[in-house]
């Protein structure tokens, strides 16, 4: 994963143990002194949460612990591999797009970071600037081609 992901899991896993725990916490305190927990929608709601928290902070701390971090700017090249900018056009549409490949844990399409096992991604991976790709997407095969390559 990418330092930028890194830093993110880092600091959900801050917010759930000094935020999130002690909050849920708190608020099983609250609905236990409601009295009859069998019928204490507010106690099975906190219960609930309480139990998603745990699950996270177990989910996080395993991928943390095995992260392996990769400097982009540091990599170097003239084929796509992780951590790469990749900027392609729509061989259809003509329409140009800009992702950078990244971790699963990181992958947000909005904002232009492309998980590493996403088929655009995977299609992309040992490419080179000017080769096409063809990809089987929800809308049907698409071909793009690789306009650029940087790693930042």
């Amino acid at each position: 994963m990418t330092a930028a992901g890194y830093t993110r899991l880092e600091e959900e896993l801050r917010r759930l143990k000094t935020e999130e725990r002690p909050s849920v916490i708190k608020a099983i305190e609250e609905a236990r002194a409601h009295g009859d927990l069998s019928e204490n929608a507010e106690y099975h709601a906190a219960k609930e949460r309480q139990a998603w928290i745990e699950g996270r902070l177990e989910e996080i701390e395993g991928k943390v612990s095995r992260a392996e971090v990769i400097d982009p700017s540091k990599l170097s090249g003239d084929t796509v591999m992780f951590g790469a900018t990749v900027t392609v056009v729509d061989e259809d549409t003509n329409e140009e797009s800009t992702y950078q490949i990244v971790g699963t844990e990181e992958a947000d399409i909005k904002q232009g970071l492309l998980s590493v096992a996403a088929p655009l991604a995977r299609a992309l991976i040992a490419k080179s600037v000017g080769e096409s790709v063809d990809v089987q997407t929800p809308k049907g095969p698409r071909s793009y081609e690789i306009l650029s390559l940087k790693y930042e």
